[in-house]
């Protein structure tokens, strides 16, 4: 097997192994979709959203408060269909990975903010537990990024020094924010770029 510093991978689930779970995209496209008011969702959501993504309240109580404070025409597994089946694979990224990791021996760890109900969707349709080995993910473990503690809980639970992982995330400031702790981040733009990246760490192929 080939030898490498990086033995432990941390990924983000969306915008790196699949579109995001529910970002201001879906949001708007959730509402036109349903005749909704966007506006009136993205202040609602605004004040809710973290709440519900550190496993704090359930997807319906969370979809209460955003659109089922009135009577609607529709329910709320309506709306939970849709948003769940909106999910794509980023197929190229987890051909990525699980290439790594079969040549490398890598462990792979979630590191994720999501909903309890969208995560486990995500997680079973798309069968990332066929190559992740562990998954923290914010409303598993009741804190969410930028929090640095749910860094320093991926580092003990896969029981590594930071300066062994490589962290694939595709949002800046959160690579900012792990790399205060040793972490090797990798801001993921695409599958390509994002293979050069890891192969300066060792991780080639």
């Amino acid at each position: 097997m080939a030898q490498t510093p990086i033995t432990t991978l941390f990924l983000d689930i969306g915008g790196v192994l699949l579109t995001n779970g529910w970002d201001t995209e879906l949001r708007k496209k959730t509402a036109a979709h349903f005749g909704l008011d966007y506006e009136e969702i993205y202040h609602r959501h605004h004040v809710t959203y973290d709440t519900y993504e550190e496993g704090k309240m359930s997807l319906d109580e969370y979809l209460w408060q955003i659109i089922f404070y009135e009577k609607r025409d529709f329910t709320p597994d309506d709306v939970k269909k849709y948003i769940l089946e909106a999910a794509k694979p980023h197929q190229d990224m987890i051909d990525l990975v699980t290439r790594l990791k079969a040549v490398y021996g890598l462990r792979v760890a979630v590191v994720s903010n999501e909903g309890r109900e969208v995560a486990e969707d995500r997680i079973e349709r798309f069968n990332l537990k066929n190559f992740v080995d562990f998954f923290i993910v914010s409303a598993f473990v009741h804190f969410r990024k930028p929090d640095l503690d749910i860094y320093r809980l991926a580092i003990d639970v896969a029981q590594v020094r930071p300066q062994e992982v490589a962290y694939i995330e595709d949002r800046p400031l959160l690579c900012e924010v792990a790399s205060r702790l040793g972490i090797n981040s990798v801001l993921n733009r695409n599958a390509t770029e994002t293979r050069e990246k890891l192969a300066k760490f060792g991780l080639v192929l």
